[in-house]
């Protein structure tokens, strides 16, 4: 039989890739990327070329492209076909996201702002916002951290790409709608902290999520903390260190903010929190978000689940958040 020729029904090929059988009806509807032929009843059916391509498809999507992307990269004649089989096996478009994340580096190491932002812009054209963001930037930063704290690059250098960064970060946290249902959180970084580019991160995956969050940046004047979470009244509160000298300081600050707001979700990160010892971190386990999206999800969910049983217990007993 002809790779050619339909054989496989839309719910064996559901079961087969594993996608919802709506799912690839609105894919193949709103991108036309394959064509189903039909048989007397009307049926689509598919061919091995069919299949070929979809898998190509999902495993695009799986690893952080957005369904329009991978088409996008099938139309464009990025990924190698052949006549007879389809999707050339082995032959797939080369995962540019390291070589993007180096050439990126560079050119914000020598202050070459439009090449930067070129670079970002093809980085955004292949990739979703959260792989380009988390993986490609989030590496980047501990990258560039890393060479300033060495002295290998400038203070000059640091400013210059935190500033590019932090500009284009702000560019998309400012477009993306809120879910009013969600609850409402603070991010700020801990005391005298400045490098706030993780943070912004951070909430930039809140944000994506659909989470309503106030982003404060760099640290804030003492006590000032306290009158902005009476004020604003949030469910979460996510605090960022980078330097190892600030982490005494933010952990206080989360005994004194934990006994004065008891309803409070204190949330904490930074790379200055996984170079500190054990003993130091061990009252503080509860707080920690982790160091990447997998982790930042399950801490994410535990919490929610907790303050959702917080505030229908609260609901019952006419208590009130602060």
């Amino acid at each position: 039989m002809s790779n050619h020729e339909g054989k496989y029904n839309i719910k064996a090929v559901s079961k087969m890739l594993g996608i919802q059988a709506g799912t690839l009806r609105a894919w193949e509807r709103r991108y036309n990327m394959i064509a189903p032929v039909r048989n007397e009843s009307g049926h689509r059916l598919y061919t091995d070329e069919h299949i070929k391509i979809l898998k190509w498809l999902i495993s695009k999507v799986n690893n952080g492209f957005s369904i329009s992307q991978a088409v996008n990269l099938l139309e464009t004649n990025q990924v190698l076909l052949d006549d007879n089989v389809g999707i050339v096996d082995g032959e797939e478009p080369i995962d540019r996201s390291l070589n993007l994340m180096d050439e990126l580096l560079q050119a914000l190491l020598q202050f070459d702002e439009n090449k930067a932002h070129d670079l970002l812009n093809e980085a955004f054209s292949l990739y979703s916002v959260d792989k380009v963001v988390i993986d490609i930037l989030g590496t980047l930063l501990v990258k560039i951290g890393d060479k300033w704290e060495t002295g290998k690059i400038t203070s000059a250098h640091e400013h210059f790409a935190s500033s590019f960064l932090r500009s284009r970060i702000g560019m998309i946290l400012h477009t993306l709608p809120i879910a009013g249902f969600l609850p409402k959180v603070i991010a700020v970084c801990g005391p005298d902290e400045s490098h706030e580019l993780g943070l912004l991160i951070f909430t930039l995956f809140l944000r994506r999520k659909g989470f309503e969050v106030i982003y404060l940046g760099g640290s804030i004047a003492e006590g000032d903390i306290d009158i902005v979470l009476k004020e604003v009244k949030p469910d979460f509160l996510f605090l960022s260190c980078t330097l190892v000298k600030n982490v005494k300081k933010t952990l206080d600050l989360i005994d004194h903010l934990s006994e004065e707001f008891h309803q409070l979700k204190i949330g904490i990160g930074g790379k200055a929190f996984s170079k500190v010892t054990a003993p130091i971190l061990e009252p503080y386990i509860r707080y920690l978000v982790g160091d990447d999206k997998p982790q930042w999800e399950r801490w994410l969910k535990e919490r929610l689940e907790i303050n959702d049983k917080e505030k229908t217990h609260r609901h019952l007993h006419g208590q009130k958040n602060f």
